[in-house]
C-alpha cells in the first residue's frame, strides 16, 4: 500500500495518542481539534499498567515518570473506616511497569508536545470542529468549522477518517443520528484537588463508602512529594436522581461544598482529615456519571470511532483512558500492513469493539468497586478493625476478573509485552 494520510477529529488525550502510535508505524496523520488553544484541564486519571506499557513503546515513560505518581496500592475501605480489601498495584504488584496517578492535563501537554515535536506544529491544528465528511474508493474529504461561529475553517483530504471526538462525538452523532444524550448512571460526581499532607504512604488510591455515597483519593504529582506534600486528587460520589440533559455531560461545570460535604459529615477513616480534604480545595468541579451504550458498529469504510467516542464509559475500574490508549496502538499496528483500508479498519473493530463493550457494561455494574457494595449489603456489624465478612478469596476474585476483562492482569501483559 501507498503511503497513508489520516485525518484525526480531536486533540485530547486518545487522538494525540493515536497520531503518536500512527507517526511512530510511518503512518502521517493530522490532528484537528476544537477549541481554540488546548489547555492543561482536568483533574486526575489512572494509567494502568496495559496503558504504560504501550505509551512506553511510544517513547513517553520518562516524560510521564517526572510528573506522575507511581501509585503503590489500591485499596477498599467501608464508610466506617474499616479495612475492607487491599491489593499492591503497579511495580510493587510485581508488574514490569508502573500504574501512574497523574494530572490529566500534565498527560495532555506530554502528548501534544511529543505530537507537535514528531509530527510538526503544523499537523496540530487547534479551532477546527469536526462537522462532515464524504467518503468515496480512494479516500475521505472532511469538513471543519469553527465552533463558535459555525464558519467553515478547512475541508481536508486523506486516506481514513478516525473520529476521536469525545463522548458528545461529532463523528458518531452522524453514524447514530437518533441515539441522544449520554445514559445517566444516578450518581454525581464532584472531583477536586487538595495540597495537604500526605496519607498512607503518599502514594496509595483508596476507595471508601458504597454505591450510594463514596469517596475516591489519590494522589498525582510528583512535584508535590519533592516537597514533602501530597496532591491530591478526589471524588466525591452521591446518588442524585435526575433527567439530565446533554450537555451536563461536561465536567467542568463548578461544583459546591454544600452540595455534598454534609452527607459526608459521619465519616472518620483515621488517617485522613476529609473535612480539611474537601475545604482546602483548589477548586471543584462537577458532573454526572454518564456513558453511552455499546455499539453495533464502529467502522464505516474508511471511518472509524476510538476512545469515549467509541465506548464512553464509567470510571468505575479508573480504565476509561487506558482504553482508548489500546484502541489507538491497535490501529496503529493493524494498519501498518493493511492492503486494504476498510479491511484494516473493519479488524480494529473486530478487535476491540466486544472487549469494550463488555468492560462498559462490568462498569455499569461498579466494576471492581463491587466489593464495597457487597459489604454494605452482607455485612451483620460484628466485624472488627477489618470487614471479614465477605472471604479474602471471594474479594480476590474480585479483583482479578476486571483486571482479566479489562486486560491488565499480569499474564496477559506478559503475553503482550
Amino acid at each position: 500500500m501507498t503511503e497513508l494520510d489520516g485525518i484525526i477529529a480531536g486533540g485530547g488525550l486518545v487522538g494525540l495518542t493515536l497520531a503518536l502510535a500512527l507517526h511512530r508505524k510511518g503512518i502521517k496523520a493530522r490532528v484537528y481539534e476544537s477549541v481554540k488553544e488546548i489547555k492543561p484541564l482536568g483533574v486526575g486519571i489512572n494509567l494502568l499498567p496495559h496503558s504504560i506499557q504501550n505509551l512506553a513503546k511510544l517513547g513517553l515513560l520518562e516524560e510521564i515518570e517526572k510528573v506522575a505518581i507511581k501509585t503503590s496500592s489500591l485499596t477498599y475501605y467501608a464508610e466506617d473506616g474499616k479495612l475492607i480489601w487491599r491489593e499492591p498495584r503497579g511495580l510493587e504488584a510485581g508488574y514490569d511497569v508502573p500504574q501512574f496517578s497523574i494530572h490529566r492535563g500534565d498527560f495532555h501537554m506530554i502528548l501534544l508536545n511529543a505530537a507537535r515535536e514528531r509530527l510538526g506544529a503544523e499537523n496540530i491544528l487547534t479551532g477546527h470542529h469536526f462537522s462532515s465528511f464524504e467518503q468515496d474508493d480512494t479516500g475521505v474529504t472532511a469538513h471543519f468549522t469553527d465552533r463558535d461561529t459555525g464558519e467553515g475553517r478547512a475541508t481536508v483530504r486523506g486516506d481514513f477518517l478516525v473520529g476521536a471526538d469525545g463522548i458528545n462525538s461529532s463523528l458518531r452523532k452522524i453514524f447514530y443520528p437518533h441515539e441522544g444524550p449520554p445514559h445517566y448512571s444516578g450518581q454525581m460526581l464532584w472531583r477536586g484537588v487538595t495540597e495537604m499532607e500526605p496519607y498512607l504512604d503518599g502514594r496509595s488510591m483508596f476507595m471508601a463508602g458504597h454505591n450510594d455515597l463514596k469517596l475516591v483519593a489519590y494522589p498525582i504529582r510528583a512535584e508535590s512529594a519533592k516537597r514533602g506534600k501530597s496532591y491530591i486528587n478526589w471524588i466525591a460520589e452521591r446518588r442524585i436522581p435526575s433527567d439530565l440533559a446533554e450537555r451536563q455531560a461536561d465536567w467542568n461545570e463548578t461544583g459546591l461544598l454544600d452540595e455534598f460535604k454534609p452527607y459526608f459529615k459521619d465519616w472518620d477513616l483515621g488517617w485522613l482529615d476529609i473535612n480539611r480534604l474537601y475545604d482546602n480545595a483548589l477548586s471543584i468541579h462537577k458532573f454526572p456519571m454518564v456513558d453511552r451504550d455499546p455499539l453495533p458498529k464502529w467502522s464505516f469504510g474508511r471511518v472509524t470511532l476510538m476512545g469515549d467516542a467509541a465506548h464512553a464509559m464509567y470510571p468505575n475500574g479508573s480504565n476509561g483512558v487506558s482504553q482508548g490508549v489500546l484502541d489507538a496502538m491497535t490501529v496503529a499496528d493493524i494498519l501498518e500492513n493493511a492492503d486494504n483500508i476498510e479491511t484494516a479498519l473493519n479488524d480494529y473493530d473486530d478487535a476491540r469493539r466486544e472487549v469494550t463493550a463488555r468492560i462498559s457494561l462490568a462498569n455499569r455494574q461498579t466494576g471492581p468497586e463491587l466489593v464495597m457494595q457487597m459489604v454494605k449489603d452482607q455485612c451483620p456489624g460484628t466485624c472488627g478493625e477489618t470487614h471479614t465478612c465477605i472471604p479474602q478469596e471471594v474479594l480476590e476474585e474480585v479483583a482479578t476478573a476486571y483486571k482479566k476483562l479489562a486486560g491488565f492482569d499480569k499474564q496477559t501483559l506478559k503475553m503482550t509485552a
